[in-house]
């Protein structure tokens, strides 16, 4: 795994770059600031713009290393172009995200250490995470909407960091998921997303930089799957009433 430039600088919505090589419909570029998928959260989506032409970036599919950019239409561009994330989509996909870190971190503090056992993000402004957690109760999931809440009312800092992946293995919770591990870059070193006071779990997403600018958030739905898992639906509430 090699550093996103959508980690590096997140700001970045429109880069100036090359078409390296394209077929019908796609094209693999220079340079680009689109998240390209993964954990559970889409990819980007947005515009490619070039002299005499413009069409919609529709995802993004990693193959043989490459990251090829998916286009609405069967062209293929070359030379110069604009590559531009959709700035809406985005701040969705973190405001869900780091909402899931949230509900996580709850979780995984009043539920004994809890681990996820998956997770997805919609663009209906709607994510469900799944925990390994045989016999709980769904009554205490579902009275985790005050305690959500009120982290989003602190607007802790959310801040990211890269870290050793044999040290992040000694450090409890900071590799949450039960069955997947994150994976190190060249150096060796994973990335961390850390909420001030509240939580650090290694994550490759893309995410605010405070709780605040999640906004209120409420849990739809609290499900059973199987004997282990609980599945708990978060959605933001202007989307979701």
């Amino acid at each position: 795994m090699s550093p996103y430039l959508c980690h590096e600088t997140p700001d970045l919505f429109e880069v100036e770059t090359e078409v390296v090589k394209a077929e019908p419909g796609r094209v693999l570029l220079a340079r680009s600031s689109f998240y390209p998928g993964g954990g559970g959260q889409p990819a980007d989506r947005g515009a490619l713009e070039w002299n005499g032409g413009a069409t919609a970036i529709t995802g993004i599919e990693v193959r043989g290393g490459q990251t090829w950019h998916l286009l609405a239409d069967q062209v293929e561009p070359s030379g110069a172009v604009s590559a531009m994330v959709d700035p809406v989509f985005r701040a969705q996909m973190c405001r869900l995200h780091t909402a899931l870190h949230i509900a996580n971190a709850l979780v995984f503090r009043e539920f004994d250490g809890a681990l996820v056992t998956g997770a997805q993000i919609s663009d209906n402004g709607a994510a469900r995470i799944d925990f390994d957690l045989p016999g709980a109760d769904n009554e205490r999931l579902r009275a985790l909407e005050p305690a959500i809440n009120d982290v989003v009312r602190q607007d802790l800092p959310v801040r990211t960091l890269l870290m050793p992946l044999s040290e992040a293995a000694q450090e409890e919770g900071t590799l949450r998921s039960k069955a997947v591990t994150p994976p190190p870059q060249a150096d060796g070193r994973v990335r961390v997303v850390e909420i001030e006071g509240l939580d650090r779990q290694a994550c490759g997403g893309t995410h605010l930089t405070s709780t605040g600018q999640a906004g209120e958030l409420k849990i739809l739905k609290v499900e059973n799957k199987g004997r282990h898992n609980r599945r708990l639906r978060i959605g933001l509430v202007e989307l979701s009433l």
